[in-house]
């Protein structure tokens, strides 16, 4: 799935977020909106990972959203 379709549905995509990233609060994905930059930043300072690390995680599960 891209990203553009991600943004879109992102409400109903919330919950394929929290399965995958536990740790991730109403607030940060409100914050998030969608945006992966946003959702990349949140999962660094949620889980105290590198940048690359967070983002290679969003692309992998973004790969398999649906």
């Amino acid at each position: 799935m891209n990203w553009d379709q991600i943004k879109g549905q992102w409400k109903q995509m919330q919950g394929s977020v929290r399965k995958q990233w536990g740790k991730l609060t109403d607030d940060d994905l409100e914050q998030a909106k969608g945006s992966r930059d946003q959702l990349v930043g949140r999962i660094q300072e949620r889980y105290g990972i590198a940048k690359e690390a967070a983002e290679r995680e969003v692309d992998d599960w973004s790969k398999n959203a649906s």
